[in-house]
């Protein structure tokens, strides 16, 4: 009996033992799962800029041309959007990558005379812009060019041949597009940019009608998604500071883990990046997401 009772120990501690290294060879699968998922993950905020973050993401006294030194230390790229209100300069763009650590990556929300305030030939705009982003070609530093349309951007004949025109003006440029309207959710558009290796945006926006929802759809090497906040009172009559007044719960943040893990997997570089900018907010979040996927 002492003998069975011996065996029966043994095998109960060999079935602890296993049961312990399945657990361990699980947590390691975990963690090595979320390292690839963070090696490829780029999280950040759209713009970096704002003086009201004086005091909540930098420190009081801070001079505005210290931001984006501050802002590096903390991220590896950065959406830039003051590009959606003026041409950039060359030598504006050179002095940046000079303030910023090496594999740090900009993408660039696009001048509005090529997506708001559009003609019928982009070629003009196009050509300006891409000379302004051409020190951060040079040096790898574009994650991409994001073409932002609005709400008012209708899934029409005319609109779609002036997408073609120009994406055709940035051949040779990483581009994301993101549509505010519902009516280009299509799987003609998606094969389409498929074939032109053309990043859809994925978006996190109010629960609206004909706005866009939450989606991994991939159309390209890398992909991009955007969060804008859920404001749904001041989404159509706010100011660019009431529109993106919202920061997310950690639950709200949560339900997209699943949604970025997917899009992860399937791309070289997945950018991440938070638009709810007011009050430093965008920042909050951006920290809490690498906390959650991390």
């Amino acid at each position: 009996m002492r003998k069975n009772k011996k065996t029966s120990d043994i095998k109960g501690s060999n079935i602890e033992t296993r049961e312990s290294e399945d657990l361990v060879t699980g947590n390691m699968a975990s963690h090595c799962k979320a390292e690839e998922i963070m090696a490829n993950l780029v999280i950040g905020t759209s713009g970096y800029s704002y003086k009201e973050w004086i005091g909540s993401v930098y420190p009081e006294g801070t001079n505005q041309k210290d931001f984006l030194k501050l802002y590096a230390r903390e991220f590896h790229g950065v959406e830039l959007n003051f590009s959606y209100y003026r041409q950039l300069e060359a030598r504006t763009i050179a002095k940046m990558l000079e303030i910023v650590p090496q594999g740090f990556l900009f993408t660039i929300k696009a001048y509005k005379g090529l997506t708001h305030e559009i003609s019928d030939n982009p070629h003009t705009e196009a050509v300006q812009f891409k000379q302004g982003v051409l020190p951060m070609l040079e040096t790898s530093s574009l994650g991409a060019v994001l073409l932002q349309f609005p709400y008012r951007f209708h899934y029409t004949l005319e609109n779609r041949r002036y997408l073609q025109k120009l994406c055709s003006e940035f051949e040779a440029v990483p581009l994301a597009i993101e549509f505010r309207n519902r009516e280009w959710l299509k799987e003609s558009v998606y094969d389409t940019l498929r074939k032109l290796d053309i990043a859809l945006a994925c978006l996190d926006e109010p629960d609206l009608p004909n706005l866009i929802r939450p989606s991994d759809v991939v159309t390209a090497h890398f992909s991009y998604v955007r969060f804008h906040g859920r404001n749904k009172e001041n989404w159509w009559t706010g100011d660019n500071r009431m529109r993106y007044d919202y920061l997310y719960s950690d639950q709200e943040l949560v339900d997209w883990i699943p949604r970025i893990r997917s899009l992860a997997g399937r791309v070289h570089t997945l950018f991440v990046f938070f638009n709810n900018h007011w009050k430093g907010q965008a920042v909050l979040n951006a920290r809490r997401m690498g906390e959650l996927l991390a």
